[in-house]
């Protein structure tokens, strides 16, 4: 693997971060074991050449930077996304392919002229030798964002917009750098974030969606925000198949609770109006639904931001879901305040409290594990232990490390086959050309 920058994390004081009744401790030794880190990055310890506030014993490197790509120019950041590597093959874990989430046509866009928009990008690094390239490209790729490689051997892409499309990457045999993209609106047109797979090849997506707040375009409330499952007529083929989306009944739908209980797969829905038909069959709605993982028979799913109480303030700052895919019971597996501590303030302050904030993406780590990080200022790196006492909520969460860049994010958390090293890309970068591909290795 040609990294470069290698720079070892000093160690940190290790003390007991005490919040809401919630003890952040010692993680369980594993392959990625780890002392977690105190307290959350003060951005004025910002270093560009070391970004990440990481444990002792780990190092960090930038895999791929703007300086080996640098795909828009004129200063303009890439804005890096999620990650993904040939899981399978001949040639398993050479290449590692990124979602570029830049946008057109918006006030706040990096192209807020569309003529001018060169599009959204789908990259690939070759992990042996370092170079990397552009594999799909096009001028109507708007906000890539959610990247999956698939168990036939082909690369799921989609777009985080209003009714974006999912793209299968079919890589060329001879050229896992090379490849052609193709439409599958039969898997729905949403605001794409995560993609997960399942043990029988279902596909399952979430619609980035305000759905409490957020109206259809009839004017109904709640409205998309879904958990969804495609089914393929036939295994690997995802031109043909059906759409449901989940329902929850039976049990809470108010307040930290809200939308958790027993759940059901309702529909087939119709993909061409996902947010409407979804809605109409009953499918529950969440406050932006970013990613998902299956983990052994639960699919997980990040929920960025709480419930809405009424007078439209969340009861907490996001959460991540567990779907048992047997049962199909529905409950919180984190929640900040319960078995998560709360954020308050910011580093820095007197009155700072490391906690949880945004939950956004997620990654499975080597031992099983669950990895959320947070789409927050600062962006922090979570793991949470399993279930053992069966309640539904994992049984501890350690903070595992944090962005120190002032401005950017933390996204696309993702382990390939080197179980020791864990791949991060830092988006938005208060630095001038400085998103990038990191790698966080356990020495």
């Amino acid at each position: 693997m040609a990294l470069a920058t290698v720079i070892a994390a000093s160690a940190p004081t290790i003390v007991m971060v005490e919040a809401s009744d919630v003890m952040i401790g010692t993680s369980e030794t594993g392959i990625f074991g780890f002392t977690p880190i105190p307290q959350s990055a003060n951005k004025d310890k910002w270093n560009p050449q070391a970004p990440w506030l990481i444990p002792e014993g780990f190092t960090q490197s930038v895999v791929s930077s703007e300086t080996a790509l640098n795909i828009y120019g004129n200063g303009i950041n890439d804005w890096n996304d999620m990650n993904t590597i040939n899981e399978s093959g001949a040639q398993a874990g050479r290449y590692l392919y990124r979602t570029h989430e830049v946008r057109c046509g918006k006030p706040w866009a990096v192209f807020p002229r569309c003529a001018s928009y060169p599009g959204g990008a789908v990259s690939v690094v070759d992990l042996k030798t370092g170079a990397a390239s552009i594999i799909a490209q096009d001028p109507s790729y708007q906000a890539l964002d959610g990247i999956r490689w698939t168990p036939w051997g082909t690369i799921l892409f989609a777009e985080e917009r209003a009714d974006g499309r999912l793209f299968e990457l079919v890589l060329d045999k001879n050229d896992f750098t090379k490849g052609v993209a193709y439409d599958r609106p039969a898997v729905g047109r949403m605001a794409h974030e995560g993609i997960a797979i399942g043990p029988e090849g279902e596909v399952y997506t979430v619609d980035e969606w305000r759905g409490l707040s957020a109206p259809c375009s009839d004017g109904r409330l709640p409205c998309g925000g879904g958990i969804y499952k495609f089914r393929p007529d036939s295994a690997g083929d995802l031109s043909k198949g059906k759409l449901y989306v989940l329902g929850v009944s039976g049990g809470q739908h108010t307040g930290g609770q809200h939308n958790t209980g027993q759940g059901e797969w309702l529909g087939p829905i119709d993909p061409a109006q996902v947010r409407e038909s979804g809605s109409a069959a009953g499918g529950a709605s969440y406050q932006r639904p970013e990613d998902l993982e299956v983990i052994g028979n639960t699919l997980y799913v990040a929920i960025t931001e709480g419930p809405l109480d009424n007078k439209g303030k969340e009861f907490f700052e996001g959460r991540v879901l567990a779907i048992n895919l047997d049962s199909m019971a529905v409950t919180n597996f984190v929640q900040p305040g319960i078995n998560a501590p709360i954020e308050k303030g910011e580093p820095g302050e007197a009155d700072f409290q490391t906690g949880m904030d945004s939950v956004d993406n997620l990654a499975v780590t080597p031992d099983g594990k669950l990895m959320i990080i947070e789409d927050n200022k600062p962006s922090d790196i979570w793991v949470a232990d399993r279930d053992h006492n069966g309640d539904g909520l994992a049984d501890q969460v350690w903070l595992f490390a944090s962005l120190t860049d002032p401005e950017a994010e933390g996204t696309g958390v993702y382990f390939g086959k080197d179980p020791k090293t864990l791949f991060v890309s830092v988006q938005h970068s208060a630095r001038k050309d400085g998103d990038a591909t990191w790698a966080i290795t356990k020495q």
